[in-house]
């Protein structure tokens, strides 16, 4: 009888995975066309409001895992059976450019855009830096393998103005937007309106003064106020005290007397001030905070501004006008200083609020803006709320107490330049405000208005002048969701998502839901009556090593190129599912780099081994080692796709690591090598048939359930073994198959224990791990019995047993586990 040895010859023939395979597969990708995107009407659709970048420079490891991560959500959605629209343009508006390009060429954008040729100038500078900052974006997301669907069109293009001019002439039509002068935010370097979500607060030292006022009915009595902001004292409208302060009950309905300045001021009782703050009287100025604002609105009281736009103080302001805040503030203490009326001073430490774009101090002056209409919305934004899931549900909070804590409509006028144009012309004759029709992009500050006439008073078009400024970069970003769910590109999508027949996911930080997340719910229910999502998705913080946020004036950036070079766009992407556990911060760690690799090495080891092994159809009766596993990537597939559908990752990867690496590698591969070789014939053939069919099983799941994760191996190894030359990211992720709900799974954990008893007996005998073992194994555990034929031959044990250690060897006996026992002859 002729004996016939099989060959097995891996499929992969490379020893180890070469990261340079990822950019072949990128280019295969682009040439395939594989994630553009085609709509399947028998597929559900996903539209996923993809954070459009700003291209303030190149983004650094943080900013890349948080693309990275939506990227993962996109693939996860396209294997959950969705057609998934994920675009990826730039947001290219805003103060940042213009701040780069003022400080790199020196120039003043107020001046030089007095005149049209110089704003179109400074306009096309703007211009030409973000392209080349785009460029370099581009390269890194397509180096991470994301699967965006990249539109050139930006947030500066007349593509998306005409978008947000067209919801502005829409909201100003139903009175949701108006005109008005009042106290605005203002931010003194950038010289124009903040909105309250665009305010930060840092901490200073600084000095707190008290002032003696002369009382105006008394030539020897004083009362004394405390402020650190005694510049302001020009603006003083009222002093007051806590109704609850009974120490200053007889100054109720009297006068004091403005020092430096010698004019009267009431003294009232009002709740808002805090009686334990320095003498327990306070000046009420316009404007100091946001109280000033809101008592001096609530008393109706005339302010007397005396800070202009520049942040220099006025005429009003007496012996300081002219001067900036902080060298009026000096000059105002040296006066009262001299002439006494400054009883002491103390150092504290205050909270500031700044512009969060350039650190400025913000000041309150009256200036005329065009508002959004917010706070009358505030409870019914709230129940909006209700109707979208939020991932992780925790940071749902901080958006309610934003929007409690709302204190006035939002001013969307900004007096700067690459911004969408407020599209306004305005009467010289009669005053009124002409708001042309929807459907084009409008640039009133450079082009004739659309009438030949005023439309209300007849005067003639050169009577019309066009409006400067420019919208706040929030009310761009706030309409995203149109632009992305393709209201000028995919008509037919957007209409779903009117029809609320798609599912919307916003992908964003922590540290914008008071701006894009909050604008974005207040402008898609004024415009469409419904929440602009169905799933919110906020993640954390990327930060350094240390877990300090990484910042350009700290010296602590780290980019992602150096270690794309060094480990590989998977690599990078492990870390940044492994690290980002869903709406918490995360650390960068090289070491979780490092690990991904070698679990990426690892997963090409084991799809190489089992690539020698020929595919076959399940035999009748699988072995119980194989159910076991079975049963276990049963509860995987299924805790896989229930997280992957909520959006997270952390979770999957680790629990796949830890399956395929502490469990599929470590102990059932172990288990059944010989069985799959049976080279000796110690099995029948349906007892290795049921290896080689379990083992690619595993392994096909294996590979799906990472495809989103880890894009580029799991294709190449699938088209190598399983796609015939087809990737597998136009494929479907694994069910559960109840027939895989093993009753052997869990019975499968103590055979990995006994596994390791085995081996640390070995290394304790100063034994190979592949020696034979000269003894024998007798097996009473249940639990263990089903195994005992693939434990035998892993650990090449002379013989085992169902059955107790005979009487003549018991005291031999070494127990393993309860009711399992080796001895050695």
């Amino acid at each position: 009888m002729i004996m016939v040895r099989i060959v097995f010859e891996p499929k992969l023939k490379e020893k180890h995975w070469d990261i340079g395979k990822e950019l072949e597969l990128i280019d295969l990708w682009e040439k395939e066309g594989l994630f553009r995107f085609e709509y399947d009407e028998k597929r559900p659709t996903l539209i996923i409001d993809t954070p459009p970048p700003y291209l303030s420079g190149k983004p650094h490891v943080g900013q890349a895992a948080h693309y990275v991560q939506i990227d993962m959500v996109a693939r996860a959605y396209r294997m959950l059976g969705y057609n998934v629209l994920v675009p990826f343009y730039g947001d290219r508006n805003g103060l940042p450019v213009e701040v780069y390009i003022e400080k790199t060429y020196g120039l003043n954008p107020h001046e030089i855009a007095k005149t049209v040729e110089g704003r179109e100038k400074f306009l096309e500078m703007c211009k030409q830096y973000l392209d080349e900052v785009e460029k370099e974006f581009l390269g890194i997301w397509r180096r991470l393998g994301c699967s965006f669907e990249y539109w050139k069109e930006g947030t500066d293009s007349p593509e998306y103005r005409a978008i947000t001019q067209s919801t502005f002439i829409e909201l100003w039509r139903r009175g949701l937007i108006y005109e008005a002068e009042r106290p605005v935010m203002w931010c003194p370097r950038c010289r124009t309106a903040i909105a309250e979500a665009e305010i930060e607060y840092k901490e200073e030292t600084a000095k707190l003064y008290y002032i003696k006022f002369r009382l105006a009915d008394s030539t020897d009595e004083a009362i004394v106020i405390a402020t650190t902001r005694p510049e302001l004292l020009g603006a003083c409208l009222v002093l007051a005290y806590n109704p609850r302060d009974t120490r200053y009950k007889h100054l109720r309905n009297r006068k004091a007397v403005v020092p430096i300045y010698n004019y009267t001021v009431d003294i009232i009782e009002h709740p808002s001030v805090d009686p334990e703050f320095g003498t327990g009287i306070m000046m009420f100025c316009s404007y100091g905070d946001q109280t000033d604002v809101r008592v001096i609105r609530e008393l109706r009281l005339k302010p007397r501004v005396i800070i202009d736009q520049e942040g220099r103080f006025n005429e009003l302001a007496g012996p300081i006008a002219g001067l900036t805040v902080t060298e009026g503030r000096k000059k105002i203490v040296e006066i009262l200083r001299n002439n006494g009326f400054i009883v002491k001073e103390e150092t504290i430490v205050r909270r500031v609020p700044v512009c969060w774009r350039c650190g400025t101090p913000i000041e309150f002056i009256h200036t005329k803006e065009y508002f959004l209409k917010q706070l009358e919305f505030r409870d019914t934004l709230k129940k909006i709320i209700d109707e979208m899931k939020f991932f992780p549900p925790e940071h749902k909070r901080k958006l309610i107490d934003w929007i409690e804590s709302l204190a006035m409509d939002w001013p969307i006028s900004r007096s700067r330049y690459y911004a969408t144009e407020i599209p306004v012309w305005r009467c010289r004759v009669c005053g009124s405000v002409l708001v042309p029709e929807p459907g084009r992009y409008y640039r009133p500050w450079k082009e004739p208005p659309p009438w030949n006439e005023c439309p209300v008073c007849k005067a003639p078009s050169t009577a019309l002048e066009g409006e400067k400024r420019v919208f706040d970069t929030w009310f761009d970003s706030s309409i995203s969701v149109l632009y992305a769910a393709g209201i000028t590109k995919y008509p037919q999508i957007f209409k779903l998502y009117v029809e609320k027949k798609a599912k919307t996911l916003r992908p964003q930080g922590i540290d914008i839901i008071r701006t894009w997340l909050y604008y974005t719910i207040l402008r898609i229910y004024q415009l469409y009556n419904r929440p602009p999502f169905d799933m919110v998705r906020l993640n954390g913080m990327g930060l350094d090593e240390k877990g300090e946020a990484m910042h350009k004036s700290k010296g602590n950036v780290i980019y992602p190129e150096p270690y794309l070079e060094k480990y590989g766009a998977d690599a990078f992407r492990f870390w940044s599912a492994a690290a980002a556990k869903l709406g918490s911060d995360y650390r960068f760690q090289e070491q979780l780099l490092r690990t991904g690799i070698l679990f990426i090495n690892k997963l090409w080891n084991i799809a190489r081994f089992i690539s020698a092994f020929p595919e076959v159809e399940a035999p009748k009766d699988l072995v119980p080692t194989d159910l076991a596993i079975l049963g276990l990537l049963n509860d995987l597939i299924e805790n896989v796709r229930k997280r992957y559908e909520e959006l997270d990752f952390y979770e999957p990867i680790n629990n796949i690591y830890h399956f395929v690496w502490d469990i599929f590698a470590d102990h059932y591969i172990e288990l059944v090598k010989s069985r799959a070789y049976n080279i000796e014939k110690n099995f029948t053939d349906e007892e290795q048939k049921s290896a080689w069919y379990t083992l690619h099983v595993v392994l096909r799941s294996i590979l799906l359930l990472l495809a989103p994760i880890l894009p580029f191996v799991t294709d190449y190894i699938w088209r190598n073994i399983y796609g015939n030359g087809k990737t597998i990211h136009r494929e479907l992720l694994p069910r559960p198959r109840p027939e895989w709900s093993s009753i052997y799974k869990e019975k499968f954990r103590l055979v990995m224990e006994l596994n390791s008893r085995i081996w640390t007996l070995k290394k304790s005998r100063n034994m190979k791990l592949s020696q034979p073992l000269n003894a024998t194994l007798y097996v009473i555990n249940k639990d263990i019995e089903p195994f005992i034929k693939d434990l035998k031959y892993l650990h090449k044990i002379k013989d085992a047993k169902l059955e107790p250690p005979p009487e003549n060897v018991r005291d031999k006996a070494q127990e393993l586990l309860p009711g399992v026992f080796i001895v050695f002859e």
